[in-house]
């Protein structure tokens, strides 16, 4: 397998630290708000990489953070009256759902800042010790960029100059030193340590979680693979490889992969703009697998932009996919085997993600089974291959799952649906005693409400027309 490191800024050969076992760590989400799309494509990236790191043999153990105390959380909190710990839950589970919607599957480890403050004390301890932090008058401690010799070989920046993000604060040794505790001292939420009460920093948080659930023992780097999104690049990858290397005296990770922004309609998305697009809105109209295989279709690095005529033509790509699993309806993969589509779909994707050649494979694949099963219909053998390749789409690209006649019901109501379901019953039972013209009258009615069916041995299955 290859990945590109953003730190070598090129594809290295994939070597994990332990043999046939991979730590991935990926920054997970600040539950203040739902998922937006920028959440979504980051989680399918490394959802997607998990996928291809099993197929090829590995174990992967995944952690994904909860960042679930943050100046945006009690802000949010103190404005709706309510805990913090109300905020950061009904906003976990929000993610939750939406992620579980476009099939992210849940990480191996998902810890949560609030349990691993004992981390964080002993993380800022050491770096206080080994004099790569300082503190202030006010209890702030800080990290002393100076002392490290390999700041900013994380992001190639050439200067320390003008790096701050936030604001200045007189005492600081320099402007890009950044915090690693915030003293409290009103009645603001806060956490009792053995600096005094306040809060960790926001980079520190990560590093220390690293290492309290995910560092492996005895090996030159922390973990062998840290993810997530090019715009936490800097402050805060460069920030978590500087106190992780000073504390724990070793590299934090051993390739570092980041996915590109997410533009909507040719903006960068920000909420400032009025276009950070929640998934859940998106969810209300497209099917979670849409959302899914129109996400992951361009590459991971790359930036994405998001808009509703590409999303189209997606759906439709998918739905070509879905027509052929309806087409082998009924039929049970009876001989489990490897395919040559399943073997090179893996091969492309184990170059670094490589979902465009994924996708054209895709395509290539469904055109030549629908050829060959227009002109041999009955191939049981075929067939068979066919189902799975199918199952090394779905376990791959995580897409085809569904019920074929269920993916295309997706947006009617319940009610809608019961009452085509009452009607088929009725038509069902008109057949069952030979009386075909009401059989034949309830096909025409249901076919007038845009529901095309499909009589099978198994039963009448329905779908809405195109």
């Amino acid at each position: 397998m290859i990945i590109y490191d953003s730190v070598h800024k090129t594809k290295r050969p994939f070597i994990p630290l332990i043999e046939g076992k991979v730590s991935l760590y990926v920054c997970g989400p600040t539950v203040y708000d739902d998922a937006h799309l920028g959440h979504a494509k980051s989680a399918l990236v490394f959802d997607l990489l998990t996928s291809v790191l099993e197929a090829n043999g590995y174990s992967v153990t995944f952690a994904r953070n909860i960042t679930d105390i943050d100046d945006k959380i009690i802000h949010k909190a103190h404005t709706l009256g309510v805990s913090t710990n109300a905020i950061a839950t009904q906003y976990t589970t929000a993610y939750h759902r939406d992620m579980d919607a476009i099939g992210v599957r849940r990480p191996t480890l998902e810890p949560k800042a609030t349990q691993s403050m004992e981390a964080m004390f002993a993380m800022i301890q050491k770096l206080l010790d080994h004099k790569h932090a300082y503190t202030i008058d006010n209890g702030d401690i800080y990290f002393d960029v100076h002392s490290d010799r390999g700041y900013l070989s994380l992001s190639h920046r050439e200067s320390h100059e003008k790096l701050s993000r936030v604001s200045k604060v007189s005492q600081k040794r320099d402007d890009a030193d950044f915090a690693l505790w915030k003293a409290v001292h009103d009645e603001s939420v806060a956490f009792d340590s053995p600096f005094g009460r306040g809060r960790p920093g926001w980079h520190l948080e990560c590093s220390a979680m690293i290492e309290q659930h995910l560092a492996l023992p005895n090996t030159p780097y922390a973990i062998d693979i840290h993810g997530g999104g090019a715009d936490l690049l800097f402050p805060h990858h460069e920030n978590e490889a500087a106190q992780s290397r000073c504390s724990m005296k070793r590299e934090l990770a051993n390739y570092w992969m980041h996915n590109g922004f997410i533009t909507v309609n040719g903006e960068k998305m920000s909420k400032s703009l009025g276009n950070s697009f929640f998934l859940k809105d998106a969810l209300r109209v497209y099917h979670g697998e849409v959302l899914r295989f129109y996400l992951l279709s361009t590459h991971y690095r790359s930036d994405f932009n998001f808009n509703e005529e590409d999303l189209l033509a997606a759906k439709k790509r998918l739905d070509r996919l879905y027509r052929l699993k309806k087409r082998l309806f009924g039929m049970r993969l009876s001989n489990p085997m490897t395919t040559p589509f399943g073997v090179e779909l893996l091969a492309v994707l184990s170059d670094d993600l490589n979902v465009s050649k994924a996708y054209a494979l895709m395509d290539e694949f469904l055109s030549r089974a629908n050829e060959t099963l227009d002109t041999n219909p009955k191939d049981k053998s075929y067939r068979n291959e066919l189902l799975a390749s199918l199952e090394s789409i779905q376990t791959l690209l995580g897409v085809g799952k569904e019920n074929p006649f269920a993916y295309f019901q997706f947006g009617l109501e319940e009610a809608a649906k019961e009452q085509i379901n009452a009607l088929i019953a009725q038509r069902t039972e008109a057949k069952k005693n030979k009386d075909f013209a009401t059989s034949d009258a309830l096909r025409e009615e249901l076919s007038a409400m845009g529901i095309g069916l499909m009589d099978t041995p198994l039963g009448t299955f329905w779908e809405m027309k195109s």
